[in-house]
């Protein structure tokens, strides 16, 4: 299994390249941020470009519905990603999400090279993700779901004749109690959310049960354990209580590959 780390595009440049730098040297397979809203997730992913040779470089995920393919493989060749090392991610809320997301990927393999992610969270756009997608991105799910869900895509591809994507999950990873207390409002704020209300009671669990956290080392390392065969890669997405570079450096420690 793989292990990715990732952190919030809205932090410092500093706090993007020194943990993507680090996350290199432990041989974590890739670094990702997201796409908050109108800050340019691209531009932030360029700051670990510059700082790593090797590690692939993801971005968890650009919404096709406010931005369209041409314009975001435009922002691609404008912060001079490297193609080879990318994981373009990319997804839609409905309505159209399906038809979205199917023309997106279409439009962005003709314009890029590099391979293109999409999030899924329901059946349906599992399905479509495995049938058109070099790789899957799920989002806030227990390690028991994630079996069901990479089950979808396999269906999905199968049905297209193609070999199934790489499963990839977005899994939160907390540690102290300033990190679990923004943990939970951020699992509040997703709750809230409809297209992810319908998941959380779709698996019956709290937003927060799908996370790692814990106080201690050992706690991280044994909440990790538990995701061992149910994707391809894991991708641990950083919680901390004040956004400091060191707090970010001690995570990445935490979950190191072993």
């Amino acid at each position: 299994m793989g292990l990715g780390f990732a952190v919030f595009a809205g932090v410092s440049p500093e706090i993007i390249g020194t943990p993507a730098k680090e996350a290199e040297r432990l041989g974590y397979t890739s670094f990702w941020v997201n796409h908050p809203g109108p800050m340019d997730g691209l531009a932030a992913l360029a700051h670990a470009a510059r700082e790593t040779e090797r590690i692939e470089l993801g971005i968890g995920v650009i919404p096709l519905n406010t931005r369209g393919p041409e314009s975001i493989a435009q922002g691609v060749k404008a912060t001079g990603l490297p193609l080879d090392r990318l994981l373009l991610g990319v997804g839609s809320p409905n309505p159209d999400a399906l038809k979205r997301v199917r023309a997106g990927v279409a439009e962005l393999r003709r314009q890029l090279s590099s391979r293109v992610i999409v999030a899924a969270l329901g059946p349906q756009m599992c399905r479509l993700a495995g049938e058109v997608a070099d790789g899957v991105l799920f989002n806030w799910l227990t390690p028991e779901f994630a079996r069901v869900a990479g089950d979808w895509v396999r269906e999905g591809a199968a049905a297209a004749g193609r070999k199934p994507p790489r499963l990839c999950g977005y899994v939160r990873l907390a540690l102290g109690p300033a990190a679990r207390t923004k943990l939970d409002d951020e699992g509040a704020r997703y709750a809230g959310i409809p297209a992810y209300a319908a998941h959380f009671e779709r698996m019956g669990v709290k937003p927060v049960e799908t996370a790692i956290a814990g106080d201690t080392v050992a706690a991280i390392r044994s909440g990790l354990a538990r995701w061992h065969g149910a994707l391809d890669e894991v991708v641990l997405r950083a919680i901390t209580g004040s956004d400091t570079p060191e707090e970010h450096l001690e995570l990445i420690r935490a979950a190191r590959p072993t």
